[in-house]
């Protein structure tokens, strides 16, 4: 069974270094393994897994915790106006952070130095950073174990992420539910208080960055719906790129990526239940982050539909800079187009999956989250 302090304390000694920079981890780490051990029904091998997890996001925060130590002038580096993509997931916020993160002039974060942070990033070396094989080597591991990932969700080492390692690093991710089921942490991370998480994410950012510009950044996470007053109150001059597809179009993927994540650490079989489940999660992030843009006003916002992403997706990000006052560069504008015409949607196969198989059907999915749809306009998908 997974126990929160020896975790820890192989942290302390894969690293030979005990400064966390504080405990505000502790509770969050605790709630996690506590509901894996009495809810997630784990394999051995589930556990092995989950505990090297758990384990490297505590490495590598004493890793950035030493690097400050070593340079505590890296805390004064800005992170000014982050561009934050949002949205429900299987909505084209990968496409979409994939665009932004080929202009030469945004600052992603990378696949291979957000889970292994330290030494920060230099301009001269970043293209041939020893740990971008390293992550290399783990991806084609990880498609050639579960092969099924490279249509669900396909990741390359140099390219952008999810920022979940950074909130990860302080055990306050929603994305944890997706790798088991852990519903007393999920109920518990969906009304946490987020500000610790948010104020890690910004000191691993700023690490980053110190060596390493430019420093407009995009990152991205649907589970940020979940918190946009905490990231508000770390991030006061964010702005949001929110993507839109039809729900109904969305769920039954979104569940199928979750069945699949969670069969490698365990043989529960959740899939009965997961499609209610997710229903009832996203419709709360939905809310909040509809509650949270009616408060702040429309001016850092911008919309994003997936049909007009795939049609013209240089056409979309140009209009989403100009929303956002972004400039938008014939050397970006470039770059954008040339890497959408490289990866064409399906370019990696494509994701087979029915509502019916988590209980859901399109028609009730769409009356639940009628609000949402009605919002924003949003098309259905094949009408």
């Amino acid at each position: 069974m997974l126990d929160a302090d020896r975790i820890v304390d192989r942290a302390v000694d894969d690293t030979g270094l005990s400064d966390f920079g504080g405990g505000s981890f502790r509770e969050g780490l605790g709630v996690l393994t506590g509901a894996l051990g009495a809810e997630a029904e784990l394999t051995e091998l589930g556990e092995t897994i989950l505990e090297m997890r758990l384990r490297g996001l505590l490495v590598n925060r004493l890793r950035i915790e030493d690097a400050y130590r070593a340079a505590p002038k890296i805390d004064d580096e800005a992170v000014v106006a982050p561009l934050f993509i949002i949205g429900l997931p299987r909505t084209g916020t990968t496409a979409l952070s994939n665009l932004l993160a080929a202009d030469p002039l945004i600052r992603s974060l990378r696949l291979w130095e957000s889970s292994d942070s330290v030494p920060p990033p230099q301009t001269g070396t970043e293209d041939h950073d020893p740990r971008i094989a390293a992550t290399a080597a783990g991806l084609r591991a990880m498609y050639e174990t579960f092969p099924k990932m490279r249509s669900l969700y396909f990741q390359s080492a140099t390219g952008p992420t999810e920022c979940q390692d950074l909130l990860g690093m302080e055990f306050r991710a929603v994305h944890f539910d997706g790798m088991a089921h852990v519903p007393t942490y999920t109920r518990w991370v969906i009304d946490c208080d987020m500000a610790p998480a948010y104020r890690y994410h910004r000191r691993t950012l700023r690490l980053l960055q110190s060596q390493c510009p430019p420093r407009l950044w995009h990152l991205k996470t649907p589970v940020h719906m979940f918190s946009l007053d905490a990231l508000n109150a770390t991030y006061p001059d964010a702005r949001f790129l929110w993507t839109h597809r039809d729900p109904a179009a969305v769920m039954g993927s979104v569940c199928s990526l979750i069945s699949y994540t969670r069969s490698w650490v365990s043989d529960r079989d959740d899939d009965a239940g997961l499609g209610a489940q997710q229903i009832e999660l996203w419709e709360l992030a939905l809310r909040r982050a509809i509650d949270f843009r009616d408060r702040m006003g429309e001016e850092r916002f911008t919309d994003i539909r997936f049909e007009e992403l795939n049609a013209d997706p240089l056409g979309a990000v140009e209009r989403a800079y100009a929303d956002l006052n972004v400039a938008l560069g014939d050397a970006s504008r470039a770059a954008i187009g040339d890497w959408a015409r490289a990866h064409p949607p399906g370019a990696h196969g494509t994701h087979e999956f029915a509502l019916a198989d988590f209980a859901l059907e399109a028609g009730a999915v769409r009356d639940r989250l009628g609000f949402y749809l009605r919002r924003f306009d949003v098309a259905l998908d094949g009408a």
